[in-house]
């Protein structure tokens, strides 16, 4: 069966790199699905769950909180904002720090306040939604 190279990689370690038959990931514009051979493309992910179906069969599962897809025929490269292994998730952490951003939200004082808090907030609610998603596939 033929494979696509993948690499996700974010501003402080590379991730993943290795040999895929599939990769799903969240597009810009909705939920992408590559496989080999696939024409290049070049597009903002939004933060949630990239699911890599490795050669061997075996599922990966990377939270991004946004970033840069490049995909090439041969190759997938993921610059993520942040990212982090399904395995390394913290569903407690992950629920403490969206309950602060909700919090914050109430309280900001300013419009960039607000935007900052709401952002942080959807990314947390993206990593729940990651952490149930890996979950059900267990």
């Amino acid at each position: 069966m033929a494979t696509i190279h993948v690499d996700v990689v974010s501003a402080e370690e590379s991730i993943f790199s290795g040999e895929a038959k599939f990769v799903a990931l969240p597009g810009e514009n909705g939920e992408l699905g590559i496989l080999p051979k696939h024409t290049p493309l070049i597009t903002r992910i939004k933060p949630g769950a990239v699911r890599i179906e490795r050669a061997d069969g075996e599922e990966e599962f990377v939270f991004v909180a946004g970033g840069i897809l490049e995909v090439q025929p041969g190759t997938v490269t993921v610059l993520a904002d942040t990212a982090i292994r399904g395995r390394d998730l913290d569903e407690a952490k992950a629920s403490e720090a969206k309950a602060r951003a909700a919090e914050a939200m109430k309280n900001a004082k300013s419009d960039i306040d607000f935007a900052a808090a709401q952002g942080e907030f959807a990314t947390m609610a993206a990593q729940l939604a990651a952490i149930q998603k890996l979950r059900q596939r267990r």
